[in-house]
């Protein structure tokens, strides 16, 4: 594949929790302005990829560049000034807050810009801006998800991680939810996405890898993975 614009590299990382590994030696690589998917089965550590980039678990042996950097082991706070975003599949936002107060929270960094910031992310969520002064718990799943993406945005990264976004969602709130998350892109973010919908994440992917057991099995594109007979059985449902 090209290697071009790798803008981050994940090289042989192992890790786990406590003394039991779940990633086993786990590679990836993001391009920039590039969707890439990650499905496998339950357990497989997609997630604990996610949160070992964000500096949430510290790899015992393996490597993570940001662009030429080694950003292995820094803490999230400085992982996010480095422009990385993590949206966690539960606990993604502060339910007793407003939405506007999430959006406030996401952007404690960079509060010269927070204004700025706040309206980008209404213009992308309109609904958002609606309720926007609504406590984020009276909130359907769909938009607790948006503020939640919306939150991570607020830093204005250059990657953007999401974990199992349209986890118990309604449909229609999936199609949403995928279809902003193409429009983030386009504006030039990268994204790391996490799904359990494997189907509809390598359609969008423009690259896809599948986890087992700890370790990346397959990469290519993301159509042609969807398209390949053994993964359709496999992963796809046939």
């Amino acid at each position: 594949m090209d290697n071009r614009n790798i803008i981050l590299k994940a090289e042989n990382i192992t890790v786990g929790y406590g003394e039991k590994d779940i990633l086993h030696g786990a590679s990836m690589e993001v391009r920039k302005n590039e969707i890439v998917a990650i499905i496998g089965p339950n357990g497989a550590g997609k997630s604990t990829l996610l949160k070992t980039i964000f500096g949430l678990l510290k790899p015992s042996r393996g490597t993570i560049f940001l662009e030429h950097e080694n950003i292995t082991g820094l803490s999230p706070d400085a992982i996010a000034r480095k422009g990385i975003s993590y949206v966690p599949q539960v606990d993604n936002i502060f339910p007793s807050l407003t939405v506007k107060e999430n959006l406030e929270m996401g952007g404690f960094i960079r509060k010269e810009q927070t204004a700025e910031r706040i309206s980008e992310i209404f213009r992308l969520f309109p609904v958002l801006e609606e309720k926007k002064h609504q406590r984020a718990k009276e909130l359907s799943g769909g938009q607790r998800q948006m503020v939640a993406m919306g939150r991570a945005l607020m830093l204005d990264p250059d990657i953007l991680m999401l974990d199992e976004p349209s986890a118990g969602l309604a449909p229609k709130f999936v199609s949403m939810i995928f279809e902003k998350i193409c429009e983030i892109n386009a504006k030039g973010v990268s994204i790391i996405l996490v799904e359990q919908n494997a189907r509809e994440a390598l359609t969008m992917a423009h690259t896809g890898y599948i986890f087992v057991t700890g370790k990346n099995v397959l990469h290519g594109i993301g159509k042609e993975l969807l398209e390949n007979p053994e993964i359709g059985q496999l992963y796809l449902g046939g």
